[in-house]
């Protein structure tokens, strides 16, 4: 990192929050109701909308100024939400229980227009190539950019002459690079999963520990809904389609590669059954969004504009990191001190060099995330860093190190110093690992004497207990209820504006 990076702002960029969350009956069980009408249409509400699943529920920020911003936000859009929830509670862990097979799954309906059908279709393919139940894996989403005004005097200090969009978008998939580098370290300080039901695998076998009857575990796990009990892409080491983030033209091309190879295995799924398309297609991916990675590129899109024309028109506008777990501890799963840490983070990782990534050094990344997610709290791990040996300790400690310049500018003007004492809380869990969340789960899961299951139904009971006491403000009131009758609204004129067949409507998008 050159010293006069500091000569331009990095105060003042864009965080915004996508949190998943499960509804499940007040035993634990997924949902079967649909989504409260009274949260208005899924297909076009800006902040309550649905993932895989008509009970996994979205929560949408817009970008704000501050992560303390986009949280209040966060804390009154889920407000909101358990309060128009009837006997159901928002399960607070990342992993479900209680999942008998995947018809206990009901897939996202978004109605019958062919924008909404798409999005049903697409997850009805991915039921059929991953299973359902590996659909409503919870977690959060945490999107940043950095400041506009950051961008021309970082691009003059770098003597780069290129269109700033261009520069912009090749610094970006630097910060990619060097997040993926160093991505072990999110499961290390904020993974919250080192146990789950033994209902998720349905009876397959695993190598995990058994708690009890009810949960598997691994003693020193932070996050195994991001180990490969989670969703992955099954089929890249098959193909041999590896997605290249050495720049923005490699990841198109190699995305859209992945998209319109055929798959052998998936074109025995049927594309109908009956009336009722089973999948988008037969290839390797339907679409960009089911190629799963820890960090995306992106770019806002226009109407039903597919991803990699928006990256490859207009370049990268943001970064979405999504291997958070939600931490059950928190109200919100995530809180200030995390946001904080996350955002200098990725402005350290910005900053800093990143040259290309080999297939050696892609797969040291995958080595080491497995090692973490099932062992990363075992005294004396060593990942591996450019051939050699690491520990794990030492890693995380020079990074956080690495850190502390880019807090300091952060905290300027601030007078509690917010980001220097999140980067302490941080290494203070380097150096002791029974301060990880992960680590409290098991710890609060022993002394109570409880499974997975008891455990966080009990923190989802007081977590509503803690919203029920909230009340939201007039002016929230208002903004909630009136983005739910203009999603309903939108819905009604996009379903009645339809003049084309589905069928139609897959040709014209992918063509």
């Amino acid at each position: 990192m050159q010293e006069s990076s500091a000569d331009y702002s990095i105060q003042g960029g864009l965080i915004g929050l996508e949190k998943e969350a499960l509804r499940v009956t007040t035993a634990g069980t997924i949902a079967q109701t649909p989504h409260p009408a009274s949260l208005g249409a899924a297909l076009t509400h800006p902040y309550i909308t649905t993932d895989y699943s008509e009970a996994l529920t979205e929560l949408i920020t817009p970008p704000m100024r501050s992560g303390a911003e986009a949280l209040d936000f966060l804390n009154d859009v889920q407000k909101f939400l358990y309060d128009q929830l009837q006997d159901e509670l928002l399960w607070v862990g990342s992993m479900p229980c209680i999942v008998r097979g995947g018809a206990m799954v009901p897939i996202a309906n978004y109605g019958r227009s062919n924008a909404g059908m798409m999005k049903s279709v697409y997850r009805r393919g991915l039921g059929h190539r991953y299973g359902r139940v590996m659909q409503v894996i919870a977690g959060i989403h945490f999107n940043y950019s950095l400041p506009e005004s950051f961008w021309p005097g970082f691009q003059q200090m770098e003597g780069d002459e290129r269109p700033l969009q261009d520069f912009i978008s090749d610094r970006y998939f630097g910060m990619i690079r060097n997040l993926k580098r160093i991505g072990w370290l999110i499961p290390y300080l904020f993974g919250a999963s080192p146990a789950f039901c033994k209902s998720f695998l349905n009876g397959q076998s695993t190598t995990l520990q058994e708690w009890d009857s009810r949960t598997y575990y691994s003693p020193y796990a932070t996050s195994l809904r991001m180990a490969d009990i989670g969703y992955q892409n099954s089929k890249e080491k098959d193909t041999g389609i590896k997605i290249c983030y050495n720049n923005i033209a490699a990841y198109v091309e190699t995305l859209s590669h992945a998209i319109e190879t055929p798959c052998p295995e998936y074109a025995e799924i049927p594309m109908k059954v009956g009336d009722e398309y089973q999948q988008l297609n037969s290839n390797i991916l339907q679409i960009e969004n089911e190629y799963y990675s820890s960090v995306r590129p992106k770019q806002i899109l226009q109407g039903l504009e597919r991803p990699t024309h928006a990256l490859k028109e207009r370049g990268v506008r943001y970064v979405e990191l999504r291997s958070l777990d939600i931490n059950p501890f928190l109200p919100l799963g995530i809180d200030e001190s995390q946001a904080h840490f996350i955002e200098a983070l990725l402005i350290t990782l910005q900053l800093q060099d990143s040259p290309p990534c080999s297939l050696e050094e892609r797969s040291e990344q995958d080595h080491n995330e497995a090692e973490v997610t099932y062992q990363g709290r075992k005294p004396g791990l060593k990942l591996l860093r450019g051939g050699h040996e690491v520990p794990l300790r030492e890693w995380a400690t020079s990074m956080l190190q690495a850190m502390q310049p880019v807090c300091e500018l952060l905290d300027d003007g601030l007078v509690d110093k917010p980001y220097q004492q999140s980067l302490k809380q941080q290494q203070e869990r380097v150096d002791n690992p029974d301060a990880t969340p992960s680590a409290r789960v098991l710890a609060e899961m022993k002394a109570n004497g409880e499974n997975y299951y008891q455990f966080i139904c009990r923190l989802s009971q007081q977590n509503i207990e803690h919203y029920q006491a909230q009340s939201l403000s007039v002016e929230r009131l208002k903004l909630f209820h009136h983005a739910a009758e203009r999603a309903t609204l939108e819905q009604q004129q996009i379903e009645a504006a339809d003049s084309i067949s589905f069928e139609q409507f897959l040709k014209e998008y992918f063509g």
